[in-house]
């Protein structure tokens, strides 16, 4: 499959009557943007804000992040299953919209919901600050279930970043990226002196509001599978998940997720990339030991080489991790796996919930227990309401002074166990 990946590069975001692009500055209408979030009956009311690098601004909490795409040429279109039809996606032609984003916030749904800082101690941590963000604060109706205000918002970020995505469909790409992989027989016969390598990504599927979503399929549902990495990059994988801020992966991460894009870079240098695995992280036993089976059993059948392994989340999804390992290992095929860290505020407790000997090749996103301080900041987007009460915040992490102490669990981003972040270990 071939996808050519064009980049428009967003340099400014402002409010305006009409929605365009042009000269770099990604013009939007609040009125248009407003009637389509307000589809929803569920939603009573949104507020538009634009948070840009360097203001002092915080947003939270952060639902999903979202980068606006727009399908071009080919089969299929952006957020297969979720807004386009169930097509297979991945090959054409893809305009991304870099340098901008589209967040969702407001009102909490689950506890595991994060903070974007736009300068400061903060921003460091998260790529998000680097980025220009129109934020949609959500508000719904009165008495709605958390899991139905969930899913409307997270349509809402959909629609409006598919619609800021179409105003550049007749544009031409700052830069366009090619990316290709071969079938089987014939990625053999093009680099038969190459390592077969395929990535294991691992999707966040704990159950109600920890859910991924593959064309459209809540993922806790679907078996081990394989796909094109292409497919991602046109919105195959969405997140409708409330895992903790800092290892979360957002729809942004999806789209852009830096493991694909790394072994794309190497792909016909030093190893063969051959497809994505994907699997699940369920509760139970019985779950975690089947898809664990038929990764590995895959694994074995495509005859490779070695494996990237990615988590999301910490806790139950460390033995799914484990699982993954020991029987891709034990298939003969070599592993890495990315995660992060819950070893404690000082470092020194057991970094994972499980282990094994053949997890001997380790990628670490950082220690999200470390705490850190965050400034005040002028402007608020979205409410404070809630940070005393997010995952990695305690009943004192907002201080009267305005500046919050919290472990770095509370910022979008800062662990990301896909290395979409600047933490490391030595």
């Amino acid at each position: 499959m071939k996808l050519e990946l064009g980049h428009i590069k967003i340099r400014d975001l402002v409010f305006a009557s009409e929605s365009k692009i042009e000269n770099g500055v990604l013009y939007v209408a609040k009125a248009a943007v407003e009637q389509i979030v307000l589809e929803d009956e569920k939603i009573k009311s949104v507020t538009l804000e634009i948070a840009k690098p360097g203001e002092s601004i915080r947003i939270t909490p952060v639902k999903d992040v979202i980068e606006p795409r727009v399908k071009v040429s080919g089969p299929g279109g952006i957020f297969p299953g979720v807004l386009a039809k169930v097509d297979t996606v991945g090959t054409g032609t893809t305009y991304a919209l870099k340098g901008m984003a589209v967040i969702t916030a407001g009102k909490i749904v689950g506890f595991q919901e994060g903070i974007i800082d736009m300068m400061g101690t903060g921003a460091d941590y998260t790529p998000f600050s680097k980025l220009n963000n129109l934020v949609l604060v959500c508000e719904p109706i009165d008495d709605l279930a958390p899991y139905a205000y969930e899913e409307a918002v997270r349509l809402a970020g959909f629609k409006v970043a598919a619609y800021l995505g179409s105003l550049a469909r007749e544009l031409t790409a700052d830069e366009t990226k090619i990316y290709e992989t071969l079938p089987m027989k014939k990625g053999l016969e093009a680099y038969p002196e190459l390592p077969r390598v395929a990535y294991v990504q691992m999707l966040q599927s704990q159950g109600l509001l920890h859910d991924t979503y593959v064309y459209g399929v809540d993922a806790k549902q679907t078996l081990s599978t394989i796909m094109n990495p292409t497919e991602m990059m046109d919105g195959a994988i969405v997140s409708g998940n409330c895992v903790s801020a800092c290892d979360k992966n957002t729809t942004y991460h999806h789209l852009n997720n830096p493991v694909i894009e790394d072994l794309f870079e190497e792909h016909g240098k030093t190893l063969n990339f051959t497809c994505v695995i994907i699997t699940n992280e369920n509760v139970f036993l019985a779950d975690k030991e089947r898809s664990s089976d038929w990764t590995a059993k895959m694994c074995e059948m495509l005859e490779l080489d070695g494996v990237i392994i990615s988590q999301e989340g910490f806790g139950n999804p460390d033995t799914d991790l484990i699982m993954n390992c020991k029987k891709i290992e034990g298939k003969g095929v070599k592993t890495v796996i990315i995660t992060d860290e819950y070893a404690g505020p000082d470092g020194k407790s057991q970094s994972l919930a499980d282990a094994d000997i053949a997890a001997d090749a380790v990628v670490t996103g950082g220690n999200a227990n470390e705490v850190v301080i965050l400034p005040k900041l002028d402007k608020i987007i979205g409410t404070l309401d809630f940070v005393n009460k997010i995952a990695g915040g305690n009943e004192k992490s907002l201080r009267e002074d305005g500046t919050i102490e919290a472990e770095i669990q509370v910022i979008t981003g800062a662990t990301n166990e896909l290395g979409f972040n600047k933490m490391s270990a030595r």
